[in-house]
């Protein structure tokens, strides 16, 4: 169907005529491998990759194998299934951190849940969250997430309308990196916190030496349940997460993306004494914490997700992520840099992006204060193109041919060539 027509159709029945998530005029049709093809037939490169669930790329055939296996089983329950179970094993074999686990279907649930643990745990309210971190669309993660206006630390902004004034008054924000002004806020508040949340590795920037380590050890020093949100990072940079990667163990972390093999499928797992809020029977009943979901642990999800680690396992997927995402980082870099501009491209080999600056990017702050103009200029640039990505981010997919990296370089020599 012609896509200005189906555009045309959303915006009557939907705001903003579309999911909220990418840019509505782009309506794909279908994906295979490291490409996608919109309504018109117009073939792009795909870094999008559904913002990262897609690591083997769209269709994978074992993956499309073990749907359809369990398709004809059925798709959902609301009861445990055995799919879901051995998931689990799998997790908590892995995941330093994760002694028991729970599903739910979203990042932006497990987000919510473990800081709920950490104040069930703790008998505290407030929560520690840095600047420029993601963490779904709860009230408490819509703080300080990509504000324009930039106040002093630790005031939160609200990045959403519709949230209470009271949300604001259990927030404190830190900026990523800064371990100093950690220290000096929990010497101050720490009694009072009952968690911090943080991306360890944040968006696109890497923690910076020590940090991580230095996060464990004030926590632990102030009994602050320290929470990890892997969603992203977790089984993309490492079988096992960042934690795994880095050598730091959180006591609560979340996952999503690639457990569920790109089917809606979230988890938190962690330490079993704080996992064990879920459990009625263990705990006061003024620190039970309910969870209900009626597609948690589904066994479509858990089968894609089952076949997807059980790919990463494989010796040479993550060596052979590597080599692409470097090849990729380097290629742009030196490409508009020969074109005369000034860049950073900041991530690690399996996500990144470019920052149109000539500073070192350690904190949201950094961040913004690039080129916005350039960034989003290439990234249309890109579009048009014919190379599919976030505003913010290439996620990178073993499904990449060689010819898929050489087209993406070529396609970024041109745009780089074209920029103002």
């Amino acid at each position: 169907m012609n896509q200005q027509k189906l555009f045309d159709r959303a915006r009557h029945v939907m705001p903003a005529a579309g999911f909220g998530n990418y840019d509505p005029e782009v309506i794909i049709r279908e994906g295979r491998g490291a490409r996608v093809w919109d309504e018109d037939n117009n073939e792009y490169i795909d870094y999008l990759i559904g913002s990262g669930p897609m690591i083997l790329g769209h269709c994978h055939p074992e993956v499309v194998e073990a749907l359809s296996e369990q398709l004809s089983r059925g798709t959902t329950f609301f009861a445990q299934n055995a799919h879901g179970i051995e998931l689990a094993e799998e997790i908590c074999r892995v995941v330093p951190c994760a002694e028991q686990m729970r599903y739910v279907s979203t990042g932006t649930e497990a987000d919510m849940y473990a800081m709920r643990l950490a104040r069930a745990f703790t008998h505290r309210d407030k929560i520690l969250k840095f600047e420029g971190g993601y963490h779904g669309m709860s009230s408490e993660a819509q703080m300080s997430l990509a504000p324009d206006k930039l106040v002093n630390f630790p005031v939160p902004v609200a990045d959403s309308a519709g949230i209470p004034e009271s949300v604001r008054g259990e927030m404190l924000v830190a900026p990523y990196n800064d371990i100093d002004f950690v220290r000096a806020l929990l010497a101050e508040q720490g009694s009072h916190v009952a968690g911090m949340i943080v991306e360890p590795f944040q968006r696109i920037i890497p923690p910076a030496p020590g940090f991580l380590e230095a996060l464990r050890e004030e926590c632990d020093k102030y009994g602050v349940i320290l929470i990890f949100d892997e969603v992203v990072t977790g089984f993309r940079f490492a079988y096992g997460g960042v934690q795994s990667l880095y050598g730091v163990t959180p006591d609560l972390c979340t996952l999503g993306k690639l457990i569920g093999g790109g089917l809606p499928l979230a988890a938190v797992a962690g330490k079993a004494d704080i996992m064990s809020h879920f459990d009625k029977a263990k705990v006061a009943a003024d620190r039970f914490v309910m969870q209900i979901g009626t597609l948690s642990g589904n066994p479509l999800a858990a089968v894609a997700g089952l076949k997807t680690l059980e790919i990463l396992r494989r010796p040479g997927q993550y060596e052979r992520l590597y080599e692409i995402g470097n090849t990729l980082m380097e290629g742009i870099r030196d490409r508009l840099g020969a074109a005369g501009h000034e860049v950073q491209v900041v991530g690690h080999p399996t996500l990144f992006d470019v920052v149109f600056t000539s500073e070192s990017v350690e904190n949201y702050r950094d961040w913004l204060h690039g080129t916005r103009n350039q960034a989003v200029e290439f990234h249309a640039q890109l579009k048009g193109r014919n190379i599919l990505k976030g505003l913010g981010k290439f996620y990178i997919s073993l499904a990449l041919t060689e010819d898929d990296i050489s087209q993406t370089l070529e396609s970024v020599t041109e745009a780089a060539n074209n920029l103002g």
